[in-house]
C-alpha cells in the first residue's frame, strides 16, 4: 500500500517563522524534516512536537556549507521515500552584525567581504540549493511545492539594508526563475512573506514593542493553503500573509494577498531582437 503522507523540509525551524510554520505542517498531518543550524534549539522545538499529527524530525545543518542539502534530502526520504513541499525559510539578519542596526544603519562601505558571502549563501544561495536538492524527487513524482520566505520590497531596498535586502532581492528574482523553469511540471515556486516586522530573533531587541509586530503563526494559513490540493495549479506569486483575510473562503483570501512574484505585473519586460 503506498504512503499517501505528505512529507515537508523546513528550513531555519528552531524558531520564529520557521517554527511556527514547521509545527503548522506537523499539526495539520504532514510528516516535517525541521532544519535548522542551531541543535540546542531544534531538539527542544521537537520536543515539543511530540503528539503531533505528523512526524517531527529534527535535523542539524549549516546551509551555508554545500555539503549540508544532499543530508537534508536524504533525512527527508528516509521517512517514506518522497518529498512533497521544500520551505525554504532559513535566513541571517542584520542584528546578528550590529545590535542596533535600525538605530544605527550598516553603511555599505562597512560591510566585511566574509559578512557579505554569508549573507549571500544563506539567504540568496541555500534556497536556490535545497530546490536543485529536491527538485529532481519531485519531478519524478510530477508533483511539489517549493514556498520561499523573502522580504518585502521596502526592506529591499532601505537605507543601510544591503546585506538583508540584496541577499533576499536575489532569492525573491530566482523564484521567479524556478517558477518560469517549472511550468508544467507540476512543481509550483511560490513566495511567501509575512508584510512587517516579526517577532523574530532576526530582527533584533531594538527593532520596537515585540507585542505590536506581526506574529510567526500568522504564516500558517497562507501556507496550508499553498501546500494543499486546491493550489495544485498556483505558481509564479508571491503572498503577503498580513494581507491573507482568514474570515473568507482560502481562495478569496489567496486572491486578495497575492500578487506575481518578483513584481512582474509591474515589470516593463526587455525589447527583445525579432
Amino acid at each position: 500500500m503506498v504512503n499517501e503522507r505528505k512529507t515537508a523540509i523546513v528550513t531555519g525551524a528552531a524558531s520564529g517563522i520557521g517554527r511556527a510554520m514547521a509545527i503548522g505542517l506537523a499539526t495539520s498531518g504532514i510528516d516535517v524534516v525541521a532544519v535548522d543550524r542551531a541543535a540546542g534549539a531544534l531538539t527542544a522545538v521537537a520536543a515539543s512536537a511530540g503528539g503531533l499529527a505528523g512526524k517531527f524530525i529534527a535535523h542539524q545543518a549549516d546551509l551555508s556549507q554545500a555539503d549540508s542539502f544532499e543530508g537534508i534530502v536524504q533525512a527527508a526520504l528516509g521517512i517514506s521515500g518522497r518529498i512533497d513541499i521544500l520551505v525554504n525559510n532559513a535566513g541571517v539578519g542584520q542584528a546578528s552584525i550590529k545590535a542596533d542596526q535600525r538605530r544605527n544603519p550598516i553603511r555599505f562601505w562597512e560591510i566585511t567581504p566574509e559578512q557579505w558571502s554569508r549573507f549571500l549563501a544563506v539567504n540568496a544561495t541555500a534556497p536556490i540549493m535545497m530546490v536543485r536538492a529536491v527538485v529532481p524527487h519531485m519531478l519524478k513524482a510530477n508533483r511539489g511545492r517549493v514556498i520561499t520566505v523573502t522580504t518585502s520590497l521596502g526592506t529591499m531596498v532601505r537605507e543601510g539594508y544591503l546585506l538583508y535586502g540584496s541577499s533576499k532581492a536575489a532569492a525573491e528574482s530566482s523564484m521567479a526563475v524556478l517558477a518560469a523553469d517549472l511550468k508544467g511540471t507540476g512543481v509550483t515556486a511560490n513566495v511567501l512573506v509575512p508584510g512587517g516586522v516579526t517577532n523574530t530573533g532576526l530582527v533584533g531587541d531594538e527593532a520596537g514593542d515585540r507585542a505590536k509586530m506581526l506574529q510567526p503563526e500568522i504564516m500558517v494559513p497562507p501556507l496550508l493553503w499553498l501546500v494543499s490540493d486546491a493550489a495544485a495549479s498556483v505558481s509564479g506569486r508571491r503572498f503577503i500573509a498580513a494581507d491573507w483575510d482568514t474570515s473568507l473562503p482560502a481562495d478569496r483570501a489567496a486572491e486578495k494577498a497575492g500578487a506575481p512574484v518578483a513584481w512582474l505585473s509591474i515589470a516593463r519586460m526587455p525589447i527583445e531582437p525579432g
